[in-house]
């Protein structure tokens, strides 16, 4: 009884062997290669899949979302003879899962050394300038081959992105200082047009000042002027007005005569021959003994010659 024992575990174990080999489950995103005695047979795609045990194999498994994989700096020459180094990262997908097993040994190693030989191709023909600057057209050229190459191996390249472009230290150093004295001059410049555009403005504002002030002198001048020929005319039709006799007249000279002697400078001052008259009427009006024009009728009727009074020294 026991060595047929023996025999029913081992057929046991055989079929669950079996029946492992037989169900195949495949993740979702992912394909795998199905060999039948070394020959290519069928792709299985996500899910639950039966293959025929010891006699179909699983050659690969291969994961079909898109891929990120950063290469290392290489360096290239430029086509002005300089030697920078460029990191690029890659943005794949498996699209063929038997093409990318049976079309390229290693597809990853493949797309890098594919990357390396365009990217000194694409930078060969560009200087450093031109090179630090069109990353976008690096981008667009590089995808371009490296998608046109890997199609047959069932690999389509979405995105090829620079990393980094590294110039040689002194270029670095010089360009530094290019950069510094280029801000220092586009500085030197804005602080001169601010001063330049501050002077204007006030110089413009200094001849609208100006123009402001000078107006407003001349309307300023100009009432003055009406107002004090407005005060003459009120003046002269008031007089007029009230019929001024010889005494108000002689009032006035008297008044006027004090702010005729004003200052220093008035050395010497004419008294007109009016004045007289104006005597005799403010006589009349004091009545002052023996003056022109008092109760005195002898020495009224007897009239003086009329003559300029002399001129009257001040000091």
């Amino acid at each position: 009884m026991q060595p047929i024992i023996i025999v029913l575990i081992i057929l046991v174990v055989l079929v669950f062997i079996a029946l492992i080999k037989t169900v195949q489950v495949i993740p979702q995103a992912s394909a795998a290669i199905v060999e039948r005695f070394g020959r290519y047979t069928r792709t299985l795609s996500a899910g639950l899949n039966i293959v025929v045990p010891f006699i179909d194999t699983i050659r690969n498994r291969i994961d079909l979302r898109e891929q990120v994989v950063p290469f290392p700096p290489q360096p290239v020459i430029t086509q002005d003879n300089l030697v920078v180094n460029i990191d690029t990262v890659i943005y794949y997908q498996v699209t063929d899962a038997r093409a990318a097993t049976y079309e390229v040994a290693s597809y990853i190693q493949a797309i890098e050394q594919l990357t390396v030989t365009t990217l000194r191709n694409i930078i060969g023909g560009m200087d450093l300038e031109r090179t630090l600057t069109s990353r976008e057209e690096i981008n667009a050229a590089l995808r371009g081959v490296l998608d046109e190459a890997t199609g047959k191996w069932g690999i389509r390249v979405n995105r090829v992105e620079l990393k980094a472009i590294e110039p040689p230290t002194s270029i670095q150093d010089s360009m530094e200082k290019q950069m510094r004295a280029d801000r220092d001059k586009r500085a030197a410049i804005l602080t001169a047009e601010g001063i330049r555009q501050s002077q204007i403005l006030t110089a413009e504002g200094e001849k609208q000042s100006s123009i402001l002030r000078a107006e407003g002198d001349a309307k300023a001048a100009a009432l003055r002027a009406e107002g004090e020929a407005q005060a003459i005319r009120t003046v002269f039709e008031s007089i007029h007005a009230g019929d001024p006799d010889q005494k108000l007249l002689a009032y006035q000279y008297l008044q006027m005569l004090p702010k005729i002697a004003e200052g220093d400078a008035n050395k010497l001052w004419i008294i007109p021959s009016e004045l007289n008259d104006a005597l005799k009427g403010l006589g009349g009006i004091v009545n002052i003994p023996g003056a022109p024009g008092n109760g005195n009728r002898d020495a009224a009727t007897t009239p003086a010659p009329r003559r300029e009074s002399p001129p009257f020294d001040k000091d």
